[in-house]
């Protein structure tokens, strides 16, 4: 029997920024649950919660100081498994963050990690002792700036952090330190969710023996110091794959659960790591990476993406997304100016359910919604504040949803919201695209009931026809029918010729006549044949 995980479409919610129903202006489980119905409609198969656990927030929850606690600021244990119940009568599976490579540093298990060199979690962090001139033990840097080491004057040691300060990396070299993490997983498990969402998967493990990375190859010196290295040694080593084999283990006891890893690493090389952490049934179920959440925007990219993983990894499974809560919108990074974004999101979700392997949407992406101009007064997210104004951190992707324009905060909330509702984002409510059938929102539902109705693009095989820049066109096979879906990934006109017998399926923003269809800026459609050729190209 085929898993669920295999065709489903994943919509992220951000729960800080959902929906809030007890008027603090920071979202909650509650409002969540009261919104599903939204996220039904949109014929998604699956909901994926940001963490919600117990946190200081100094890195808005991915700082977590209790695994099985739910932080007060959006509910109790009780309304999860009550969101739990509801997304599970709508046919939503539930998947929630698992944030494991580091901790908070208000953790229990840190605090007394911290004490002394002997006490019973002493290795259960990254702990080394200083250089003789008391420089930290090697060159790692960490993901936010200046060192990844953190001198503890306690222990007189340094502990490490691939992140903030307060994110002390946990020492998976310390079978202990697993174990205590599948016991949390387990709590969940046990609570119903159906998946886990790994937080920086490839992260896990360091080198033993802190061993300094090498420069990376770059023509000007990066913004942030971080890219100036390969992080050859401070992450994805090859005890990483024993770690994914024990989670395995655990979701292996449980019918049908699934593990999706999120894998952060330098170009390319992430969509070798999707494949090695796939491949196989003992490992992830599934992983992601930052491939398609980038400006890059152009056929190669996203051929070289999907091409890349079924070379390296024919039996491992993908999921492609092109926004999520750390990077900017992606109808903003690639809309060449602001009257092509809405063109842009419809393209983009009719692009992406032509896409082999699950799918991924952020909220409000189904609204065509774009980056919110945060000013640095207004900064919530302090992990890039170093890097401003040319990195001006995540708080854009992260503001409320919006539900209705005519209401306070766009429906967010009563009180005074965490980040602002600007009226650019407010302009995109639900309730002003409910039922128009030419809104984005339509748009989005349309695209994925076109993606269920068609065994092709779930069980089809993929191939790329040839066509010239600026089209990607992406050839799904399956049963004697050829579905191939054509892309114009500009803003100008484009045409290509196509078989006599072609005809087109499904919604398009396009033209066939006299074998050739013609493609305004940003148009898009899919078009069939019998047989196995591409009627493309």
């Amino acid at each position: 029997m085929r898993e669920w995980w295999r065709d489903a479409v994943i919509y992220q919610i951000y729960p800080r920024s959902f929906q809030d129903d007890n008027g603090d202006g920071i979202g909650d489980l509650p409002g969540i649950t009261r919104r599903l119905d939204h996220v039904a409609s949109l014929g998604v198969d699956a909901i994926w919660l940001s963490p919600f656990f117990t946190s200081p927030d100094k890195d808005m929850g991915y700082d977590v100081s209790d695994y099985t606690g739910v932080n007060p600021l959006f509910g109790t244990v009780e309304d999860f498994d009550a969101l739990t119940a509801r997304a599970h009568d709508l046919g939503l599976k539930v998947i929630i963050d698992q944030v494991l490579s580091h901790s908070s540093d208000q953790h229990p298990w840190f605090e007394e990690s911290r004490q002394d060199k002997t006490n019973r979690k002493a290795d259960w962090y990254v702990w080394a002792d200083p250089k003789k001139d008391g420089s930290p033990p090697n060159n790692w840097p960490s993901v936010f700036g200046g060192s990844a080491w953190m001198f503890d004057p306690r222990r007189r040691q340094y502990f490490m952090h691939n992140f903030l300060t307060s994110q002390p990396d946990l020492n998976f070299h310390n079978p202990e330190v697993v174990d205590a993490l599948l016991e949390a997983m387990d709590f969940w498990l046990k609570r119903g969710v159906d998946g886990f969402r790994l937080d920086t998967v490839n992260f896990y493990v360091h080198d033993k023996q802190l061993r300094n990375n090498p420069a990376s190859k770059y023509k000007e010196f990066p913004g942030n110091p971080y890219g100036a290295q390969r992080h050859i040694h401070s992450k994805t080593q090859p005890e990483n794959i024993e770690v994914l084999k024990r989670l395995r283990t655990l979701l292996d006891k449980y019918d049908d659960r699934m593990m999706i890893g999120e894998v952060g690493e330098d170009g390319l090389r992430q969509i070798e790591i999707m494949g090695e952490y796939t491949s196989g049934q003992d490992k992830l179920h599934m992983a992601y990476s930052f491939a398609m959440l980038s400006h890059e925007h152009t056929p190669k990219h996203f051929r070289d993406c999907i091409e890349g993983f079924m070379r390296d990894a024919p039996d491992g499974w993908p999921c492609w997304s092109f926004s999520n809560h750390d990077v900017q919108r992606h109808v903003t990074r690639w809309a060449p100016a602001p009257e092509w974004e809405e063109a842009v999101a419809r393209q983009s979700i009719n692009m992406l359910v032509s896409f082999p392997g699950t799918l991924g949407i952020y909220q409000g992406e189904e609204l065509g919604q774009t980056e919110t101009d945060i000013e640095f007064h207004e900064l919530q997210d302090l992990g890039n504040i170093d890097f401003w104004p040319d990195n001006k951190g995540r708080d854009g992707c992260r503001t409320p949803m919006v539900w209705d324009e005519s209401k306070p905060n766009a429906g967010f909330s009563t009180g005074e919201p965490w980040l602002p509702v600007k009226a650019p984002q407010a302009a995109h409510a639900v309730a002003g695209q409910e039922g128009k059938n030419d809104s984005v929102l339509a748009t989005y539902r349309a695209a994925l009931a076109f993606r269920k109705s068609r065994p092709e693009l779930s069980l089809g095989e993929t191939t790329f026809p040839k066509v010239r820049n600026p089209l990607l066109a992406v050839c799904r096979t399956h049963d004697g029918v050829s579905l191939t879906g054509v892309f114009n990934l500009s803003d100008k006109a484009q045409s290509v010729r196509v078989n006599s017998d072609a005809t087109l399926a499904g919604a398009a923003h396009a033209q066939l006549a006299k074998g050739r269809l013609k493609l305004p800026p940003f148009g898009y459609a899919y078009v069939e044949t019998r047989g196995d050729q591409s009627p493309v190209g």
